[in-house]
């Protein structure tokens, strides 16, 4: 199981710190919440620990036991949904789905059907992503992120665009496939967003040290 170490961790953008001497240790299979509201750097915290952004001070360490995993082999073990990853836009449902399945396989071998049944558009199959309204997109991105078959599940904002029904769904996909895993959600302080997590870190608790 994936364990994760945080020391230290700094980034800022020119002379601006967003975040400051941040250090966090998250067991392997815990769930922490991320909170701060807008352009509070919750987001650019999460890019960092998934390691597409790199920090200006500090290290991430995640190990699987008691070895360390190296950059090349963590991406397979992260899957991500938020609103600035992109899917392609070109592909159709079902290709986008496949796409996603050859570079990281879904849990408990569930087949791309699998997954089109589980996130409820099997009528949009065949309609291009560029055709999807923001909710099917975000239900898309959430589908293909929790049912990924990874040890790390990163989530910045699960819930933006979803209605009272996709929620639902939402925490339903987090009962029946999280719980083995660890879950780094970042929030506005919406519950319905981490109701599962025990441990979290607001951001805005590392913005005084950040004035050193």
């Amino acid at each position: 199981m994936i364990s994760l170490s945080i020391n230290k961790l700094g980034k800022k953008f020119n002379r601006e710190w967003i975040f400051r001497d941040l250090s966090l240790e998250i067991a392997a299979n815990q769930k922490l919440v991320i909170l701060g509201g807008n352009g509070s750097g919750k987001s650019t915290l999460l890019q960092v620990l998934s390691g597409f952004v790199s920090a200006n001070e500090g290290e991430v360490i995640y190990r699987l036991g008691d070895k360390k995993i190296e950059a090349d082999h963590l991406r397979k073990s992260i899957s991500l949904a938020s609103p600035y990853l992109q899917l392609v836009e070109d592909f159709t449902l079902m290709e986008m789905i496949e796409h996603a399945q050859i570079f990281k396989p879904f849990l408990k071998n569930l087949s791309a059907q699998d997954l089109l049944s589980i996130i409820e558009l099997k009528e949009a199959k065949d309609k291009l992503i560029k055709q999807f309204s923001s909710g099917m997109k975000q239900r898309l991105k959430l589908g293909l992120a929790i049912l990924a078959d990874t040890q790390l599940l990163l989530l910045d904002e699960p819930v933006s665009n979803l209605d009272r029904k996709a929620i639902e769904w939402y925490k339903h996909l987090i009962g029946a496939y999280c719980k083995e895993r660890m879950v780094i959600v970042c929030s506005n302080a919406i519950a319905e967003e981490y109701f599962f997590c025990e441990a979290e870190l607001n951001v805005m608790d590392y913005k005084v040290s950040a004035k050193k």
